[in-house]
């Protein structure tokens, strides 16, 4: 997709058959997105917008989730970390609740226009913890795209750091999150298929052996060491 449009943008969230507000307000998350995204790309040189459509493809289709404003902030997701200054355009047009949920998707460092300081990643994580069902949803299924598409990243420091990062922290937050609803359940699944398959696929290309969490006897959640039988 070299050129997106709001049809498309509408056409991905499946909006057609939502109320006439809910259609509404799908019209000016479509606008805001294609207006916050415009101009950015990924790593992978593509624009930026595919991937939070990615992101509502997964949902909608994979995890069958039917909310509008789920896939609205799905859609939108990274628009504080993409353009901080934002904020307040998105505040008038969809709402403060709204607003609120994206400020919590979204590293502080970021929010603040800054680099990267000691115990932000500890407050990142604590932030990611703290959210409720549905954001933390949203969150997974960022962290599903961004697995799938890792392999087109040519930042080799950028695939370690996710890698490090999805291992310790999001994999088990998944794990932790899965009793919550069908939702995470079925992402939690997702998330570890994808993971387990992705490591598989470097375990071919490269021979290097696999590692605690890369076994395929053990069950999502525990922990690297956890003996084979453990159950």
């Amino acid at each position: 997709m070299s050129s997106l449009h709001l049809h498309q943008v509408l056409t991905a969230l499946g909006c057609t058959t939502w109320d006439t507000d809910a259609r509404a307000r799908a019209r000016i998350a479509g606008d805001l997105a294609l207006t916050t995204y415009r101009g950015h790309t990924r790593d992978q040189g593509t624009p930026y917008l595919e991937h939070p459509l990615a992101v509502v493809t997964i949902l909608r289709k994979e995890i069958r989730v039917t909310h509008p404003e789920t896939l609205l902030l799905a859609l939108l997701h990274d628009a504080l970390e993409i353009a901080p200054n934002a904020q307040e355009e998105l505040t008038r047009r969809l709402g403060a609740p709204f607003t609120a949920r994206l400020r919590a998707l979204t590293a502080d460092h970021r929010l603040e226009r800054r680099a990267k300081a000691d115990g932000d990643e500890t407050r990142w994580r604590a932030k990611q913890e703290a959210l409720p069902p549905e954001d933390l949803l949203v969150r997974l299924a960022d962290r599903l795209h961004n697995l799938r598409d890792l392999a087109a990243s040519p930042n080799t420091g950028r695939r370690d750091r996710f890698l490090r990062t999805l291992e310790d922290f999001h994999l088990p937050l998944a794990a932790a999150a899965r009793d919550l609803n069908p939702h995470l359940a079925a992402m939690n699944a997702l998330l570890h298929a994808e993971y387990a398959r992705s490591q598989q696929e470097a375990h071919r290309e490269t021979g290097r052996p696999l590692d605690g969490t890369d076994r395929p006897d053990r069950r999502p959640g525990l922990p690297p060491d956890a003996p084979r039988g453990h159950r």
